[in-house]
């Protein structure tokens, strides 16, 4: 079972642009699609950016998408999420998932299996 672990969350000013990173301590993401997803307070868990196996497709987030890229590297057996054009609107806390359908780019939480921790961002001006 794979476990999941994120890092690059923290406090960013408006407009700034950090890297996510989600590693597996156990486990190869080869096996798995994976997705980004964001909670913030009083509000449901959405997924921002989704990616199959292969890295070739991938969806986002209305909110995100031309701000936000996803991408994968299988040999280092990482999943990133870029972030551009941060606004208070992305503060939240944000999590690494893994589908085991690995051919699809799915958005919908329950159709991941493993979950990691989750990396708080927080905007400020």
């Amino acid at each position: 079972q794979v476990q999941l672990i994120e890092s690059g969350g923290g406090l960013v000013q408006t407009g700034g642009s950090p890297r996510l990173s989600c590693t597996a301590s156990r486990g190869s993401l080869t096996n798995y699609a994976m997705a980004w997803f964001r909670q913030a307070p009083g509000r449901e868990r959405d997924v921002v950016a989704a990616v199959t196996w292969s890295g070739h497709d991938t969806n986002y987030a209305d909110s995100v998408k031309d701000r936000f890229t996803i991408s994968r590297d299988n040999v280092k057996n990482t999943v990133y999420l870029q972030m551009n054009s941060l606004t208070h609107e992305d503060t939240a806390i944000y999590y690494c998932a893994a589908d085991a359908w690995l051919g699809l780019a799915r958005t919908q939480s329950h159709s991941y299996d493993h979950w990691g921790q989750g990396t708080q961002v927080t905007v400020s001006s």
